[in-house]
């Protein structure tokens, strides 16, 4: 084989690769910017491995603990960042469903639902990468074990005690995704309209509303909770937005559930509402307004310029 086969075989085998390392970077930071991040290092790593002519015998193993481990590192980093974020910190929304779906690798139903990535964000570095190595990934516990640099029985405990955090902050009763899809329509449809009974309707009584602007787009400073106050925030809101002709809404799979889109007439990303769904009710709704964390998305809109045009 020649040099030239040996790096077209390198880089074929990187590429192989990044979707398992964006798939646990992107679950453990909750950022897509970040995870990038750790993914470049994590394939130069590999990159490097191999140039030196180093026996990997399992690539996806050995960059599996190159990611995870780096991602330990940047999510400790990361926590003191985010407690001096201004509003409800929230993660980068993904828009999912295409077959080239890069965080869609080996998860299960929800793993990479915004509601999950919420949950995982209250667990220690180490308790988030043992549970999504061994629950999502499908690794087994000593494989964790030697991925996380510890015991095989500290990874057990450490993965019984984060799936039973996970239990209990994760909705009662199971919604099927056609469920789901007819939720989000008729959800969608309600407030289009202004239909305050409709979308209360649709709403659990303890729904959640969270808006994350992160100090640069007007959203709301906490969390909101009850049918009838979040009902009337939403009305509020679609109703304001009836005064910019230039912004539409069109639905997008978001992280694997229902959501959608705002956009300006220049198709430039506005914002981003994700949907979270229990027992045929919307329970959770989640706005992310902060254009830093929608730039992946494409162009970003100025929504201060939107408002100011209609003063």
């Amino acid at each position: 084989m020649t040099s030239a086969d040996d790096a077209a075989a390198r880089e074929a085998l990187l590429d192989e690769l990044r979707p398992t390392s964006f798939g646990i970077a992107y679950r453990m930071l909750g950022s897509v910017s970040e995870a990038e991040d750790v993914v470049q290092e994590s394939l130069l790593k590999v990159h490097q491995s191999l140039e030196a002519g180093e026996e990997i015998t399992s690539p996806r193993a050995f960059v599996a603990t190159v990611t995870t481990r780096l991602a330990i590192n940047e999510l400790r980093s990361a926590r003191v960042r985010r407690e001096r974020y201004v509003g409800e910190w929230l993660p980068e929304p993904l828009v999912t469903g295409g077959r080239d779906d890069p965080a869609a690798v080996a998860e299960t139903a929800d793993a990479l639902s915004l509601a999950m990535l919420v949950l995982l964000e209250t667990l220690s570095p180490e308790q988030r990468a043992a549970l999504l190595l061994h629950d999502v990934f499908g690794y087994g516990y000593p494989e964790v074990a030697d991925i996380v640099g510890t015991s095989e029985v500290n990874v057990r405990q450490l993965t019984s005690r984060a799936r039973r955090h996970v239990r209990d902050g994760r909705p009662r009763f199971h919604t099927t995704r056609r469920q789901h899809d007819d939720l989000a329509r008729r959800f969608f449809a309600a407030a289009g309209s202004g239909d305050l009974a409709g979308l209360e309707a649709l709403l659990a009584h303890d729904v959640e509303l969270t808006g994350d602007g992160g100090g640069k787009v007007p959203a709301l400073a906490r969390s909101q909770r009850g049918r009838s106050r979040v009902a009337h925030t939403l009305t509020n809101w679609l109703h304001a937005l009836a005064r910019f002709p230039q912004v539409s809404m069109r639905p997008v799979e978001v992280n694997g559930e229902p959501g959608a889109i705002y956009v300006d007439d220049q198709q430039r990303v506005l914002g981003v509402w994700s949907l979270e769904f229990s027992g045929g009710q919307i329970v959770g709704i989640r706005s992310i307004v902060n254009p830093d964390k929608l730039a992946h998305l494409g162009p970003v809109g100025d929504v201060a310029a939107i408002i100011r045009s209609a003063r």
